[in-house]
């Protein structure tokens, strides 16, 4: 898989700002809602007379918010990378991505060109209630034209989003029509689920894909382990890669369920005993026993590293992949008065063998954001020899086997990053729509004999010929993505799985998706053939 393949396995359009998002974690204990008093007053003083100048003798005219807002940021520069300000209009949508549920019309969908392509619709959900199809067009809003307008996605999330029973009105361009049609459609509450699909990969292994810790994500959780193990489910593979971060309190109740009582889950530890924590397994669990396997990457961060360390320093499970994101830092949300949101850091946290995961923020907010071209150009992505660990940093896991903080879960099984199938022709076929466009025109064509399909017959059986792969290239010379032969060549497989996930996503959801896309994970792959040794690592106590 190519250095860009991540994009692949996120469910679209799980819209995160990585800015703010990436590794936050919303901890249980909130801050005041107030800013405490104390330290040097002259300060604040000082700081206000500024303002006051500012905005009374001036020689120019100047906005206060902005010059508050800048001032804020330049404050929050001057401590950790994840103590960040975010303004009452990011701050909603950021906490959609958290909270469980929306308010909207009911789509996913991909911006291409500056115009809104529809993915999919949400089943029962407003948009399909209305007529509206995958492969549509939204080309107006409220009879303005939006194509072509420069809009950004949180542009667009903020158009079609709005009050549950309110009404927008958008033109649609729709493949086989010379013109708009009109759709009227009533918002409703849209639920956003955070565990993106589980299934059973064979009789005995289940998998479960979690893409972030949100409101609802362990009620998620829990419901999948309970379907897989009524399936008969003896192991579990639990896949974190580029999964962000979010509610603590979630990632320990999920946590909860796969180790036995009292086994350390996490601690924090902030200034003073005020943010101070402890969080221990409590209840019988769900899955206390049977082999666990969890897949990981560069971009897992926050809470997917405390749940990936604290299963691995209770020899609970083998994690596969790549040293994860790094970050240790709790933060706590702080409500301000205009609707903004200070989400400010408040303790560190460490896994249950004492390690910090955190990673050096002392050169500043640039550098640390290089962090990921060091690992590529350092070659840690593609070699685990290429990573290196001070002995200083080295711990030990309930068994004895030595782990390391100082920077991310180094994982028991690395896996490196393959760039061998990647071209950027199949990068433009994807992001141009073009393998989405085709796979609906396919399925349209074909739908009586792919519905007659069971998905595990179409599984099975089902291949992506040579006419379907020119068909392909045709469609994507239609959106101006000129044929490479020699990356055509080198991504024919990958293109073919895309493909083939692609069409059976639009048959069986995601529970047809992701078992043939995940054939192309080099992660996943890896982590079936470690069920043994996780087997072996569980019955350790």
């Amino acid at each position: 898989m190519g250095k860009n393949s991540s994009s692949l396995y996120i469910k679209l359009p799980v819209i995160i700002a990585l800015a703010i998002c990436v590794g936050i974690i919303i901890g249980s204990n909130f801050a005041d809602t107030a800013v405490p008093g104390g330290g040097n007053t002259n300060n604040y003083m000082k700081l206000r007379q500024v303002l006051t100048a500012i905005e009374r003798d001036y020689v120019d005219e100047t906005e206060s918010d902005e010059l508050v807002e800048a001032a804020i940021n330049s404050v929050l520069e001057k401590l950790d990378p994840h103590s960040v300000y975010i303004n009452a209009e990011d701050l909603e949508l950021t906490k959609s991505q958290l909270e469980g549920e929306f308010e909207g019309i009911g789509i996913e969908f991909n911006l291409v060109e500056d115009t809104i392509f529809v993915v999919a619709t949400l089943p029962g959900g407003p948009s399909e209630k209305v007529g509206i199809l995958p492969g549509d067009k939204i080309v107006t809003v409220e009879d303005d034209t939006i194509a072509g307008a420069g809009l950004s996605t949180a542009d667009i999330i903020t158009l079609l989003r709005g009050p549950k029973g309110s009404e927008v009105l958008v033109g649609v361009k729709r493949k086989g029509k010379d013109h708009l049609l009109p759709f009227t459609i009533s918002r409703d509450k849209i639920p956003q689920y955070s565990v993106d699909v589980s299934y059973m990969i064979d009789d005995e292994t289940g998998y479960i894909k979690v893409s972030r810790f949100a409101a609802t994500t362990y009620d998620e959780f829990r419901e999948a382990l309970e379907k897989l193990k009524d399936k008969g489910m003896k192991n579990l593979m639990i896949d974190l890669q580029d999964n962000p971060g979010g509610y603590l309190d979630r990632a320990v109740d999920m946590i909860d369920e796969l180790l036995e009582d009292e086994a350390m889950i996490v601690y924090t530890d902030g200034k003073g005993d005020r943010y101070d924590s402890e969080y221990r397994a409590t209840d019988e669990g769900i899955f206390e026993n049977g082999p666990v396997v969890v897949l990981i990457n560069e971009y897992s961060a926050s809470a997917s590293e405390i749940m990936a360390g604290a299963l691995q320093d209770n020899d609970r499970a083998l994690v596969v992949g790549r040293r994860s994101f790094g970050k240790g830092l709790v933060q706590s949300s702080v409500p301000l008065n205009d609707g903004s949101q200070l989400r400010l850091t408040i303790s560190r946290f460490y896994t249950p063998s004492g390690r910090s995961i955190q990673k050096s923020y002392e050169e500043g907010l640039e550098d640390y954001n290089k962090d990921f071209t060091r690992r590529l150009e350092g070659g840690e992505l593609f070699s685990a020899d290429s990573i290196q660990f001070a002995d200083s940093l080295a711990f030990e896991t309930r068994s004895g086997r030595t782990v390391y903080g100082g920077g991310g879960i180094m994982p028991d099984y690395f896996v490196p990053l393959d760039t061998l199938e990647w071209s950027d022709y199949y990068s433009e076929l994807l992001y141009s729509n073009a393998i989405r466009e085709y796979a609906l025109d396919y399925l349209e064509k074909n739908r009586d004999d792919l519905e007659a399909m069971s998905f595990k017959e179409y599984f099975r059986s089902f291949e992506v010929n040579a006419s379907m792969l020119d068909a392909l290239v045709n469609a994507g010379e239609a959106r101006e993505v000129a044929f490479d032969s020699t990356g055509f060549a080198r991504s024919k497989d990958l293109i073919q799985i895309s493909l083939k996930a692609t069409i059976a996503r639009n048959i069986w959801g995601d529970e047809g998706y992701y078992p043939i896309l995940n054939q192309a994970n080099d992660t996943y792959v890896r982590g079936l053939k470690l069920f043994k040794e996780a087997g072996e690592l569980a019955s350790v106590k």
